[in-house]
């Protein structure tokens, strides 16, 4: 099978990067959605700064491709520490926290 070629183009504005250290995470019986918020220190209320809509299937090749990398990243920078000092407490309900 020949391997195909995708072009992909990454505007400048996206390039930058948008900062988050909240991920909410919800779901229905055809999409995940991750809103990604950015807390700031003493603050008590956020900002979405990115949602992103995917299908359950792409959803959990993400999780691969991510587990995928942390593996990799801590081979090689020792384990990362979940204990961090800021970190927000994960919330009950349907959906997650990371």
């Amino acid at each position: 099978m020949q391997e195909q070629k995708i072009d992909i183009n990454l505007s400048e504005e996206v390039a930058k990067g948008t900062y988050s250290n909240l991920t909410i995470i919800t779901h229905s019986d055809n999409e995940f959605i991750l809103d990604f918020v950015a807390m700031m220190p003493g603050m008590p209320k956020g900002n979405v700064t990115s949602r992103i809509i995917m299908t359950p299937q792409n959803t959990k090749r993400l999780l691969a491709a991510l587990g995928d990398n942390i593996r990799k990243f801590e081979e090689k920078n020792g384990r990362i520490d979940e204990r961090q000092q800021g970190v927000i407490p994960m919330m009950g309900g349907d959906g997650g926290l990371a």
